[in-house]
């Protein structure tokens, strides 16, 4: 969802997130307007889907564009994944991958959304990066312009806008690189050192 506006139009995009390879998940390619997104029908997607129509979907089932007609059962990233997006890349045309399928019986996975309240947006932490930044799933445009505060587990996080706006060690709030309001600890782990987690609840409120 992040990474894909930034990539040229017509860019195939392969993603393989997939414990349940093998099974009974179906293995897909999706057209949008800019590009393409290959890979296991497992909520992968979710992010972009929950953003952009897609034009068409199709299940991967021709087997002459794997890299064999009997794939493993454990490696599917290997033996038609990623031969799928080669051969889309190198122009083959995207019906000839497979059978069509609605992009609304595509399984998606139940994304957080904020909440507006009477003082400013409930949301909750939807990433955190390998710097331990926490990433909410309130859209900076809503900060845009206003004084701003954030509130989790007995702290309060001015809204600023960049790092070292506050003392080295000092929590923040910010809007991050991809948009979104972040928790950060300048020069410092926020999660490890606020106990964060996936899913927590913030609450972002609005001097008056």
């Amino acid at each position: 969802m992040n990474a894909y506006p930034y990539f040229p139009v017509g860019t195939v995009h392969l993603a393989v997130v997939d414990p349940g390879v093998g099974g009974t998940r179906r293995a897909i390619a999706v057209e949008f307007a800019n590009g393409f997104l290959v890979g296991p029908d497992n909520g992968t997607f979710s992010g972009l889907l929950s953003q952009s129509a897609a034009i068409a979907v199709v299940e991967l089932t021709n087997p002459d564009y794997w890299r064999t007609p009997q794939p493993s059962r454990t490696f599917h990233g290997r033996d038609i994944f990623a031969p799928v997006a080669a051969h889309l890349a190198s122009g083959v045309s995207f019906t000839d991958l497979g059978n069509p399928i609605h992009s609304t019986a595509l399984v998606q996975l139940n994304i957080p959304e904020c909440v507006l309240t009477e003082t400013g947006i409930a949301g909750s932490i939807q990433y955190i990066d390998h710097f331990g930044n926490l990433v909410t799933n309130i859209p900076g445009s809503y900060v845009q312009g206003k004084t701003w505060y954030v509130k989790a587990t007995g702290l309060t996080m001015t809204g600023c806008e960049t790092y070292s706006d506050v003392k080295i060690g000092d929590a923040i709030a910010l809007v991050e690189s991809h948009g979104w309001v972040e928790i950060a600890i300048n020069r410092g782990n926020a999660q490890s050192q606020l106990q964060f987690e996936l899913g927590d609840t913030i609450e972002l409120a609005f001097e008056s």
